[in-house]
Formats: C-alpha cells, structure tokens, sequence
C-alpha cells in the first residue's frame, strides 16, 4: 500500500512538539519577565536571576545578560550532557532574547506580592516548557549536575547554594526587601517548574506483598484497570530458618486512586505489606486508564 503524503514520521513529530514546547517556554518566560519582575526590580534564581540582578545594577539590556550569562553553562552543557541539548538550549536562550527586545509586553501589575507570585509563575512556566522540549533557558542546572558530578553531593544542595548567593547579592546590592520577595518568586518558579515538568498526574509506584497475590492482581486489572507485573521473590530467614516464597506484585497508579486501591487492599488482605514510592515519569504501559466494562 502505498504511503500517504501527509504521513507524519516519527522524529518530525518529535520535532514539532519540542519546537512548540520551546516557543511557548520563551513566550511564557519573556512575559514573566518583561511584564512583572524587570519592571519591579525583582529577580529569580539561578542564571535568570543572575541576569536579571546584573541589569538592574549595571543597567545593561536584559537580552543582552541572557545570552552572556548563559555561554558558560552552554558550553558545559555540551561537555555534560550532550550536542542536541547544547543546541537547543542555545537556540532557545537566542529566541528569549530576541524576544525581550522585539516584543514589548506590558507592565500588569506594581503589587508587589502580585508580581513575586506571578512573575515566578510565567518564568517557571517557560523554563519547564523548555526543559519539556529538550533544552533550558536556565543553565543553573548544568552546572548544578556538574559539580554534583565532581564533588559528590546532590543536585540539589548545588542549585541552594546557588541561590543563597544569589539572594545574598540581591540584598547587598539592591535592598533586603527586593531580596525576600524575589525569593519569594524563586519559590513560585521552581513549584510552577514541577508542575509543568511532572503533570498533574503525579504517578505512584505501588509495591504489594501478599498470600492473596492472585485476588489482589485480579482486583488491581479489573477493578483500577491497571497493568501488573509480578516478581517472583524469596523472603530472608523467619523465626523458624525457613524461607518464603511469594509472589510480589508491582503497578502504577495516579496520587488520585491511592485510597481506592487501599480500601480494595483492605478488603481483601488487611495485612498485605504495601510500599509506595512517587514517579516523577513514565513511559508505555497500561499507565492510561482502560476503561472498565
């Protein structure tokens, strides 16, 4: 048969979803900024706050710090994580900054919890849907991963530490009150970022040990309409030297259908050994619900 020519492959597709992704993180992130935190005086974290911080003190275009700033992380992103996040990452850093000087975004608000709040969410916003597409407008993380590389501690204690100094800066050099609300739109950032990179369905893994496995697998695929993967499993020594055998049984659900699934549990083995643990991102599966007949 032959092919339509409006079949669509697979990397075009995978194309167009992370240039839309990328498009809507520097829209997004140019109106948090243009439209609520440069105006005000506030900063954010990281790179992005960096930017900002050095405009403010030194009163160089913003567009222009984007791209300075960020070169660094760019070039070690290239060493750290690879040639097409480098490339996206540079191109979506040279589309923010274009977009600062071409676009002209009008100033929404001068209340001041307003802008902390709203001003982190457009800009958590746009790094997320950028992060989403392959790239960051944000290198604070590269950096973050590289030295947690070098020196063994977490991401995360690099990124607070980042930030500390950041803050710390943006209290010496502008006021103490700029520096606690624009930690303030640091927060709303990073819980907006979360949000957007994780999705509203935050995934639960769910680990069950039971005798009544087979009932519990049965309940799990009609009941939730959930796939199940069992694992055949030996327990250690008990109080007699004797070893276990069981089936242990592992699926994944959303944070909604947890109660469901405890009350079923319940019902069924009130002494099943049950252990949840959060996904941040899956991939196939039965992960969608099926409907139920």
């Amino acid at each position: 048969m032959a092919q339509s020519p409006f079949n669509i492959g697979p990397n075009v597709k995978l194309l167009m979803k992370d240039t839309f992704f990328l498009a809507g993180g520097i829209l997004s992130a140019a109106f948090g900024l243009e439209s609520f935190l440069l105006p005000n005086q506030f900063i954010d974290g990281g790179a992005t706050g960096i930017s900002l911080l050095m405009a403010e003190v030194y009163e160089i275009p913003l567009y222009v710090l984007i791209i300075l700033v960020n070169i660094p992380f760019i070039f070690l992103g290239y060493k750290v994580i690879g040639r097409q996040f480098t490339i996206k990452t540079s191109l979506a850093i040279i589309g923010l900054a274009l977009v600062l000087v071409t676009l002209d975004f009008p100033e929404v608000t001068q209340d001041k919890l307003l802008v902390a709040v709203f001003g982190g969410f457009f800009l958590g916003a746009g790094i997320g849907l950028s992060i989403r597409g392959g790239g960051v407008l944000d290198g604070t993380e590269i950096l973050a991963i590289y030295l947690s590389r070098k020196l063994g501690t977490t991401i995360g204690d690099i990124i607070i530490l980042i930030n500390i100094l950041v803050f710390l800066a943006a209290a010496y050099l502008l006021s103490v009150e700029s520096a606690l609300y624009s930690m303030l739109t640091y927060l709303a950032a990073s819980k907006t970022l979360d949000f957007v990179i994780e999705g509203i369905e935050e995934y639960t893994g769910v680990t069950i040990i039971s005798d009544s496995s087979e009932e519990l697998r049965e309940m799990i695929t009609n009941v939730l309409g959930r796939g199940v993967t069992i694992y055949q499993a030996k327990g250690g020594y008990g109080k007699n030297g004797v070893h276990n055998e069981y089936d242990v049984l592992f699926t994944v659900i959303t944070r909604l259908e947890i109660r469901k699934l405890n009350i079923e549990i319940s019902k069924i083995d009130p002494k099943a050994f049950v252990v949840m643990s959060k996904i941040n991102d899956t991939r196939g599966g039965m992960i969608k619900k099926r409907t139920i007949k």
